[in-house]
């Protein structure tokens, strides 16, 4: 990929926002030119959200396990609700967003079925799983362009300040001879 022969190749990272936009992965400045936040930053609260997945995760397993009268149907609608609430609360306005357009509302009339509570159960708990892997694969794309960024620094150091190789490797112990 080089333009000329003194040229050194720069690696190129991708990072897949909410929504699909792609930006290139040079540190915080394209964030900020885009206006997008990383979807890390996007969960404010990640310790309220992660209980409340694990939660929903078990009402959905539970849902499945047993047949639910209507008494345990219209609580499990509003604690389906009163979740979706919780979950707002620790999102960023943008996730917010998506997850209102996404999560339908149950039927107005009486208590919903069975089938309609484990769609709804369902379809959260895939959103939240998303949302987890999307997090995971931003911080693992911050990393990749953080080490990146390091070994182009390494390089431009001048001969001998850490540009050794195996002496490096043995002054930290971290070489094949500890």
């Amino acid at each position: 990929m080089s333009n000329g022969p003194n040229e050194e190749e720069q690696p190129h990272v991708l990072i897949v926002g909410p929504g699909g936009s792609v930006g290139a992965g040079q540190g915080e400045e394209g964030d900020e030119e885009n206006g997008e936040r990383p979807l890390s930053e996007m969960v404010e609260q990640p310790a309220k959200v992660m209980r409340i997945g694990s939660m929903i995760r078990q009402l959905l397993e539970e849902v499945k396990a047993a047949p639910l009268d209507e008494a345990s149907r219209a609580r499990l609608k509003e604690i389906h609700t009163n979740s979706i609430k919780e979950l707002e609360d620790g999102l960023a306005p943008e996730l917010t967003e998506e997850l209102e357009r996404l999560t339908l509302p149950f039927t107005e009339g009486g208590t919903p079925s069975d089938a309609e509570l484990r769609i709804a159960q369902a379809q959260l708990v895939g959103w939240l799983e998303g949302l987890f892997h999307g997090i995971q694969t931003t911080l693992f794309a911050q990393q990749m362009a953080a080490r990146a960024q390091l070994e182009n620094m390494r390089k431009a150091l001048p001969p001998g300040l850490g540009n050794g190789g195996d002496q490096d490797q043995e002054r930290s112990g971290s070489g094949p001879y500890l």
